[in-house]
């Protein structure tokens, strides 16, 4: 597993500081938000694009795609993958983006408009595609397998990964590097949100800004950062003495078909993303020790959440703790579901299930254990992650302590 996030640029880093309840959202740094309503997000501080490339790669590829190289170097080297002993025919890279190379974009569109047509760069393309995360990651580690990029909003990397795990399971490939990418922090992009009314307005407090199924939550704050995860057939992983950290057993995936923004207000394809993971896993709803929320902070999205968690767990809802990670690190939009997955991975593997921060007065209508504040240990043998996106876009995904999985 490999990360870059707001709160670190390592999964030990980013791990220790969620159990501290420690929040990643500070003011925006990256352009003036002066105009703007919003001024905070959930922002990659120090990061460094020439530890994976050199400076003039760098200067021709968009950011998104820098920080999915960064974090899928850190995954392969976190799995001890030996590149040179695989099949490379049979190894692939799916990697998600929601929105993609938006910063080049905007500074491409500023030269045409300021300079015209010749001072556009030739790698505009190339750099501004979603695609090219996964293509730039295949090239470095010469995978030849299966090579795309999923795009499905905030669901974007949940289907990344949910593809890749069929893509093993029809024995397509015996290794995915796979996970999302994002670097939305951007002067258009945050326009676009503000006038949606999509984000939080508390300015004066940043790290208290994200506050899922609180009472006096105001809407998401934005993150970026790349999530990756290199998954692999049990039997490829035991062959090569891989650790396995955990098993990746089901995934369901909807659409609410009901509104480009707003959830289904009954949660219903959320609901159905849920059971078929379930059926998908051949666990039933009992057995789910533990969900990571989709958990954005908005009004309608952890209302919705809630009640269709309660529909699928029942009265195993309430005894069930459910955390959100955006409470800390915003919202990764199309990397969220990676960054979550790995979340839900260290809670199977330490046994511990991180706080869900600023949550102090708990929406009536919210009413599950949402783990307020404080860190817990709690033995994790199936966990959920729930990923939803812009479009009515379902992922659940469902992973599995290895001796869990009876």
């Amino acid at each position: 597993m490999g990360v870059i996030s707001p709160l670190g640029e390592s999964v030990d880093e980013l791990w220790k500081n969620l159990l501290d309840g420690k929040s990643g959202i500070s003011t925006v740094t990256k352009f003036d938000s002066s105009r703007y309503p919003v001024h905070i997000a959930g922002e990659v501080k120090s990061f460094d694009s020439t530890k994976y490339m050199d400076k003039k790669e760098a200067r021709r590829t968009d950011l998104s795609a820098q920080y999915a190289v960064a974090a899928s170097f850190n995954a392969v080297k976190d799995a001890n993958l030996n590149v040179e002993s695989l099949d490379l025919d049979r190894c692939g890279v799916v990697i998600g983006s929601g929105i993609g190379g938006i910063e080049t974009f905007e500074k491409q569109r500023d030269l045409l408009v300021k300079s015209g047509p010749d001072r556009v760069s030739p790698f505009f393309i190339p750099m501004m595609i979603i695609d090219m995360s996964a293509g730039l990651v295949s090239i470095k580690f010469g995978f030849r397998g299966p090579n795309y990029g999923t795009v499905s909003a905030c669901a974007s990397s949940a289907h990344a990964i949910s593809d890749s795990f069929k893509i093993i399971q029809r024995s397509e490939a015996d290794v995915m590097i796979t996970g999302g990418a994002e670097a939305t922090i951007t002067s258009s992009s945050m326009a676009g949100f503000c006038q949606a009314k999509a984000l939080s307005t508390r300015n004066d407090a940043p790290e208290k800004a994200s506050r899922p199924f609180d009472q006096d939550r105001d809407g998401f704050v934005m993150g970026e950062g790349s999530a990756i995860l290199v998954l692999e057939s049990e039997e490829h992983a035991k062959k090569r003495g891989a650790r396995i950290y955990a098993y990746v057993v089901g995934s369901g995936m909807t659409s609410d078909a009901y509104h480009i923004t707003a959830p289904h207000p009954e949660g219903i394809g959320a609901r159905k993303a849920m059971q078929n993971a379930l059926k998908d896993a051949n666990i039933s709803p009992d057995k789910v020790s533990y969900i990571n929320a989709h958990g954005t902070s908005t009004s309608l999205g952890d209302i919705a959440e809630t009640k269709a968690i309660k529909e699928v767990l029942g009265e195993h809802a309430h005894k069930t703790p459910v955390n959100s990670t955006k409470s800390m690190v915003g919202h990764l939009l199309g990397s969220a579901g990676a960054i979550e997955l790995i979340v839900c991975v260290k809670s199977i593997q330490d046994g511990m299930v991180h706080p869900t921060i600023n949550l102090d007065t708990p929406d009536p209508q919210c009413d599950l254990d949402y783990v307020p504040n404080q860190k817990r240990r709690w033995p994790v043998n199936y966990a959920m992650s729930n990923s939803f996106g812009f479009g009515g876009h379902n992922v659940t995904l469902i992973v599995a302590k290895p001796n869990g999985t009876s």
